[in-house]
């Protein structure tokens, strides 16, 4: 994988009879990216290295198909027409190369691009590149030393600064670390995906497993990325180096947007909130190879899943495994000493570590605690709970009755977590690959679904017509900040649904679960596992309850009984 760009993107130029559009048209082509055309108002029907030139972008999606991105090489005052252009004809991502683009022409596009659900770098750019993918703009000026410069790997670099941008990657490549992607986001005070919202995006990417930052002094792009971090919201490991340490207020460093107002956007401030959120900082930038080596040592070691490893010979049975470490009194889970985590972090947290590899922040154990309780008994009907008490009626031991709850556990009990996780993935597929926005793609869902008779998993309940666990648990997701694209799915399905069929089916408990562990980037194969462990300590109770007030190998029946438990308090 790859962010913004890939071999698969298709990638139109707004000026590309330009002196610059013709030269970076070169650059992009040569390395590889899918440059399908170029606009140039008047020039078209003619071709810059065999690249088809049209008059306006809308033609050029009308003869060349489906556009990704649209990289800009008009002067600064004719940037904001040609993105709003390019929005308007429904291309989902822009990078404005020009420097000097009037501020409020900026902030135009911004708004324009909300409305459409596209995203921009940019301006005064040089682009975006992931090694052995494509390249957007003039990142690394010629192919061949785009190629030589940078490899593939799988540290993620955003910056403010272009020729850092650059610099940050080849000077890690020499030691011998590879990039998934680089973004410059830009080097004026206002642009389109600042750091925070670079961040987001490999947070999302597999491939990246640590980031590099080069931020500045001026605005409040840090500050976000660390606020983001606090959140919950970026949970990778970052490097971050911040430049402009001798400046003072109103001096400018290197960018417009590098600018100290007042107390506003120091040096100072930006390493201390980033450092309060866990982010790695090098005092110098020649630190940075170093640092990034260290953390990623300490990273599990990851195998991907397309070459398994071969099987063991009968005289070789050596394994690894990447869990708990054990040597003469030291226990380390993932790398942390387990007597030093206990007492510190919450066990919601404690199993987010085991099953990730990565500490969770305070905001996302405080998350899957409620998951955890949400789930923890719902009565003596389900067929699990029936099941633990049947077995401890005949005088199994618990483990055995507590084993024939969980394994009653399944497709129509508790597992709707992981069938409702991927309906909600599905739709957001859907949308991204068709550049539709969330409300269309989750109608198109719902249709489908009607018309094959098939139910809607994490919607409806047989009980509950409003479930009280779920207001509870999306409400905390918003006020935590973690509700994301897995919330906004799920909301937008349930609308579509009510507007669709006149009539409110409501998300359930599993419904918000599996919103919530998208989420928190959780893999949809341990979906079902959260119940599981969820209901854990509610079939510990029901068994202990069954042994204690009950007489042994009595009938048991599903409905009739009655609650002689305390009151409401």
């Amino acid at each position: 994988m790859a962010i913004l760009i890939d071999a698969t993107r298709q990638v139109l130029i707004q000026g590309i009879t330009g002196r610059e559009g013709i030269a970076r048209t070169r650059l992009m082509k040569d390395y590889g990216t899918r440059v399908i055309g170029g606009v140039t108002p008047g020039r078209g029907g003619s071709e810059v290295e065999g690249i088809p030139v049209f008059d306006t972008v809308r033609e050029a999606w009308d003869k060349v198909g489906t556009i990704d991105v649209s990289v800009i090489f008009v002067p600064a005052p004719l940037v904001k027409n040609a993105a709003l252009e390019a929005i308007d004809a429904g291309i989902k991502l822009l990078v404005l190369v020009p420097d000097r683009v009037p501020i409020y022409d900026v902030l135009e596009i911004t708004e324009a691009a909300e409305r459409a659900n596209a995203r921009f770098i940019g301006p005064n750019t040089l682009g975006v590149l992931s090694p052995g993918k494509g390249v957007l703009g003039m990142m690394g000026g010629q192919a061949a030393s785009a190629r030589d410069w940078f490899f593939p790997g799988s540290v993620g670099i955003t910056s403010r600064s272009g020729g850092m941008t650059s610099s940050t990657a080849y000077y890690l490549a020499q030691a011998g670390i590879g990039a998934s992607t680089l973004v410059h986001v830009g080097g004026d005070a206002v642009v389109g995906t600042p750091h925070a919202e670079v961040l987001k995006l490999f947070q999302q990417d597999d491939e990246t497993r640590l980031v590099v930052m080069f931020g500045e002094i001026g605005t409040s792009q840090e500050e976000a990325a660390a606020d983001l971090m606090a959140s919950g919201g970026f949970t990778k490991p970052l490097v971050v180096y911040i430049g402009g340490k001798a400046a003072k207020s109103g001096t400018r460093f290197s960018h417009a947007g590098a600018i100290i107002e007042g107390g506003r956007g120091t040096h100072e401030g930006k390493v201390a909130r980033l450092r309060e959120c866990g982010a790695y900082i090098a005092d110098s930038f020649a630190d940075i190879p170093r640092i990034t080596r260290e953390v990623l040592d300490k990273l599990p070691t990851v195998h991907p899943v397309s070459k398994p490893p071969k099987r063991a010979k009968t005289d070789d049975l050596h394994w690894t495994t990447a869990v708990t470490q054990i040597k003469s009194n030291e226990i380390r889970l993932r790398g942390y000493r387990v007597d030093e985590l206990m007492g510190s972090i919450t066990f919601s947290q404690a199993i987010y570590l085991a099953l990730t590899g990565e500490l969770p922040s305070a905001t996302i154990g405080q998350l899957l605690d409620a998951i955890f309780v949400s789930s923890i008994d719902h009565g003596v009907t389900p067929p699990s709970t029936l099941a633990a008490r049947t077995a401890a009626s005949t005088g199994a031991p618990y483990n055995a009755a507590i084993a024939a709850g969980l394994l009653s556990i399944n497709q129509h009990h508790g597992g709707a977590i992981e069938d409702s996780l991927r309906l909600i993935l599905s739709a957001l597929e859907s949308a991204e690959a068709q550049n539709q926005s969330l409300e269309t793609a989750a109608a198109s869902l719902v249709v489908a679904y009607q018309n094959e008779g098939k139910r809607l998993p994490g919607f409806g309940h047989r009980v509950h017509t409003a479930d009280p666990r779920t207001a509870r648990l999306l409400g905390m997701a918003d006020a935590l900040g973690i509700a994301g694209q897995g919330v906004a799915m799920l909301r937008a399905i349930e609308a579509a649904y009510a507007e669709l069929s006149g009539r409110r089916l409501p998300v359930n408990v599993d419904g918000a679960i599996a919103a919530l562990l998208i989420d928190m980037k959780l893999p949809p194969e341990l979906a079902n596992t959260f119940f599981m462990m969820a209901r854990l300590p509610g079939l510990v109770a029901q068994v202990h309850e069954e042994k204690t007030r009950q007489r042994p190998m009595r009938a048991i029946h599903p409905t009739d009984h009655e609650y002689d438990g305390p009151e409401a308090r």
